[in-house]
């Protein structure tokens, strides 16, 4: 009956398929944020995460130990050490400063996503911004890899912020990472007896002004982990 196979699937997801699972130890992987946003007076700031900084100083002890116009053999060495040291220090202060310029470009163009969510995300590539901040395009690859951004709506790596570029029927352009929330939402409002096909998904977005073809929606939604309508069919 109806009643039994109710109670029966019911019963199979109190089920653990993999009872091993309660036995292993996972560590929590946490990220600690570089760059820092949050909103005040209706404006985006954007700081460096202070806690991560490196607090770099000359040892007083060793610069005291130069002596000036001695130009012995051991006080050159030291001499050259503390311009090797000073050059380091000025390079790593320069790495943060592009770090802040690349980071305050990338909050500029998404501050859509700030204020609504994914589905305003903007497209923006590593060429837009290198233009911008006049850095070549390796140079913000680097500086934004394994770099994270905390914000009012979580925290993220840099390379989230960029996104390809998909055509509009006005003529404009979407963000990927938008048209995936889109689809996310799309699946979670959806009648569990009457789930979404892919095409019907596209169709929905073409009436949004976001023209993507079956296979390209089927290729975000398998990039979200969502099964297909078939697979999300519930019958009772």
């Amino acid at each position: 009956t109806k009643e039994q196979l109710k109670f029966a699937i019911s019963l199979l997801k109190t089920l653990r398929p993999y009872p091993g699972m309660d036995f292993d130890k996972q560590e929590s992987d946490y990220q600690i944020p570089d760059v820092v946003v949050s909103k005040k007076d209706l404006h985006w700031q954007v700081q460096l995460n202070p806690d991560v900084l490196p607090k770099l100083r000359i040892n007083s002890f060793y610069s005291s130990m130069i002596r000036r116009a001695d130009q012995s053999e051991d006080n050159l060495y030291l001499r050259n050490q503390m311009l090797e040291a000073k050059n380091f220090i000025k390079s790593i202060d320069e790495r943060h400063k592009t770090l802040l310029k690349v980071a305050s470009c990338i909050v500029e163009h998404q501050k859509a996503f700030l204020e609504i969510g994914p589905e305003a995300m903007k497209p923006l590539v590593l060429r837009d911004v290198a233009e911008e901040v006049e850095l070549h395009e390796s140079t913000v690859s680097r500086v934004t890899t394994n770099k994270y951004m905390l914000t009012p709506r979580g925290l993220f790596e840099l390379k989230y912020f960029f996104s390809s570029h998909v055509g509009t029927t006005a003529g404009g352009e979407a963000s990927s990472t938008a048209i995936r929330a889109m689809i996310k939402k799309l699946v979670a409002n959806e009648n569990p007896r009457k789930p979404l096909s892919d095409n019907v998904i596209a169709t929905l977005l073409k009436d949004e002004g976001i023209e993507v073809a079956r296979r390209t929606v089927a290729k975000y939604r398998e990039s979200l982990h969502i099964p297909s309508s078939s697979e999300r069919k519930v019958l009772i």
